[in-house]
């Protein structure tokens, strides 16, 4: 059996493939090396029962992941799944590339991930290439979670929503400004607080300010993250990440302004995913 799992900063989307192909889904933390250590990784699978008592059966597992993007960040997540899965064959790799076999469709595709953080990168089947860095929630993640929770608290703290809006945020979450202050500054995985309030955005998605901070944030994701490739407008253009499917109209209303056309917009990447590794990557090892 094999564990197919892609996980961004909040969540990790796990899919059990057996030697008949029968898929099995299951859901963890998410697990990113610059915020969870091999210990807590450990910790974490060996306190789920329905993945703990299959530890022994696994043969491989397929991680990719949010902040995998260097060997040394890549030994955190790989260590912390080994002291699990002890009998597995363990591989780690960037969510970009699970992005772009995700979104591969047997021609050269400009990958985009927008959730909790945001990236892209160019597969053209065999290889892929990134033109700029992921800079993090604090310097980079541009049209993300992290991007617009960061905007929508600002505005809450600096009184420029509107009078109803402030009131219900208020009313939701029973937040002042030293309570956020000290979320962002002082507590652990400060970008997943400030991913949380992306179900509030979308409530008023409508509002006049919302959906300008909406629109104006994908626009400087395209233009950070897409037009850095060359000829990116002749190429085909793919989403994944639940923040670009949640704001899909707004998404496509900022690329509009650049003069390109979305093709794909995949909410779940690892149903995609889970279709390549069976097709490319473990269709011999299926059978055995």
């Amino acid at each position: 059996m094999f564990f197919v799992i892609e996980s961004g900063s909040t969540k990790s989307d796990w899919v059990l493939i057996d030697n008949k192909n029968n898929q099995t889904f299951y859901s963890t933390m998410g697990f990113n090396p610059y915020f969870h250590s091999a210990d807590l990784i450990e910790k974490e699978l060996k306190s789920n029962p329905e993945i703990y008592r299959l530890a022994s059966e696994i043969k491989g597992v397929y991680f990719y992941g949010a902040g995998c993007s260097s060997p040394k960040m890549n030994k955190i997540v790989e260590d912390g799944f080994g002291r699990v899965f002890t009998h597995a064959d363990i591989l780690v790799e960037h969510d970009l590339l699970a992005c772009a076999y995700a979104t591969y469709r047997g021609v050269p595709v400009i990958s985009c991930i927008i959730g909790t953080g945001s990236n892209s990168c160019y597969f053209d089947g065999l290889k892929l290439s990134e033109e700029v860095p992921a800079l993090g929630y604090v310097l980079g993640d541009e049209g993300s979670g992290s991007y617009f929770g960061k905007q929508l608290l600002a505005g809450y703290l600096y009184h420029k929503l509107s009078p109803e809006i402030e009131q219900d945020f208020f009313s939701t979450y029973g937040l002042d400004k030293e309570a956020i202050v000290d979320k962002v500054y002082c507590e652990p995985n400060a970008n997943v607080f400030i991913a949380s309030f992306m179900p509030f955005i979308y409530k008023y998605k409508s509002d006049e300010f919302m959906h300008q901070m909406l629109v104006e944030g994908f626009k400087r994701f395209i233009d950070v993250h897409v037009t850095c490739y060359p000829n990116y407008r002749e190429k085909e253009l793919n989403f994944v990440g639940s923040i670009s499917s949640l704001f899909e109209e707004e998404l496509i209303e900022a690329a509009a302004s650049f003069g390109l056309t979305i093709g794909a917009i995949i909410r779940r990447p690892v149903d995609s995913l889970v279709s390549y590794h069976v097709k490319y990557i473990l269709s011999n090892q299926l059978t055995q």
